[in-house]
């Protein structure tokens, strides 16, 4: 039995999922940028959404940090910051020509994918990409090797993969999907092509492995599950779906706690939060605030991983702190 199946219902609960918030590469780009302000001085732009979450996106913007879409958009010789998702190898390209200084914030796991793809497409394997289309994960990984990779979006993209070998193909995914969708995809696509080999190591990051699980933990025991996250989050949307598949009565995304309708908790015995890997923690404390002044005062924390994980700072950006603390 879960801890959650054991706690006595008493009233008005909320279970509050651990693991949640901040993975260590979303840790990693954010004081990527903030570094980089101090170090360098605003303005410091970024390409893209440095992580998908309105909150931080917002916070640094007012510390100086300029989200741009494009490098076309940063001035001739300027900083730019890759976001935590990674990009395609002509965006590096494009920042050379414009003279900028590049400095990657991409995801570690994100990067072990490209190295990944780039490995398999020197092999002349047929990628098979599993991922959302559009988003930048995706496109960055799929940059790498174009001729070589197709996408797979779920399960029902599967009858369109054609591939020229069926001896020599490989799947790989994007790091914020479910889990279990992943797990689907690819039992259909074995079903067609037997010999189908699999990646090294499991692209899935952790993070989003264990949010998702600790989800399934306490959603049976959910009349409500609340998620902290941005829209465009992938891993944050995949929360939400986990949430419901596992048996949580309704579930719901929301940025801010003031998001959240008291018509979703009407009838609610206990509520089951948690955030995305790119939501700060202010943002689920606001929202057991908003939940306690409507009765759910009794919280309790379900465990199901302790993640110590910590990435190290670009190497670009270390360099310059270093010498910028050798001068001082």
């Amino acid at each position: 039995m879960t801890q959650a199946e054991t706690t006595p219902r008493t009233g008005k609960r909320v279970l509050l999922a651990k693991p949640r918030g901040y993975c260590a590469g979303v840790d990693r780009a954010v004081q990527t940028v903030e570094e980089a302000l101090k170090l360098y001085g605003a303005p410091i732009y970024v390409r893209k959404q440095i992580v998908h979450n309105k909150h931080v996106v917002r916070t640094l913007e007012a510390q100086g940090a300029i989200f741009v879409e494009e490098n076309e958009e940063v001035p001739e010789g300027a900083t730019v910051i890759f976001s935590a998702h990674g990009v395609a190898p002509e965006v590096y390209e494009q920042a050379k020509a414009r003279s900028l200084k590049a400095i990657d914030a991409t995801c570690p796991l994100v990067t072990k994918v490209h190295q990944e793809a780039k490995r398999f497409a020197a092999e002349d394997y047929d990628i098979l990409l599993i991922g959302h289309e559009g988003h930048e994960e995706v496109i960055g990984t799929a940059g790498e090797a174009p001729a070589h990779i197709q996408l797979v979006d779920g399960p029902d993209g599967v009858d369109k993969v054609t591939v020229r070998d069926p001896n020599k193909v490989v799947w790989l995914s994007q790091t914020t999907l479910s889990v279990d969708e992943t797990l689907e995809t690819v039992a259909r696509l074995k079903s067609r092509l037997p010999l189908l080999q699999s990646p090294p190591s499991d692209d899935i990051c952790y993070a989003t492995s264990n949010r998702q699980h600790v989800v399934k933990e306490i959603a049976p025991e959910c009349d409500v599950v609340i998620v902290v996250g941005s829209r465009n989050s992938s891993n944050s949307v995949r929360l939400v779906e986990v949430a419901l598949d596992a048996g949580a009565r309704a579930g719901y995304l929301v940025d801010f706690a003031h998001e959240i309708d008291d018509a979703w908790l009407t009838g609610a015995g206990t509520v089951g939060v948690t955030s995305g890997a790119s939501v700060p923690d202010e943002l689920v404390q606001d929202v057991l605030t908003h939940l306690a002044a409507r009765g759910f005062t009794d919280v309790e924390e379900i465990t199901t991983a302790n993640e110590r994980l910590t990435f190290s700072l670009p190497q670009e950006l270390k360099r310059d702190m270093k010498a910028a603390a050798a001068r001082a």
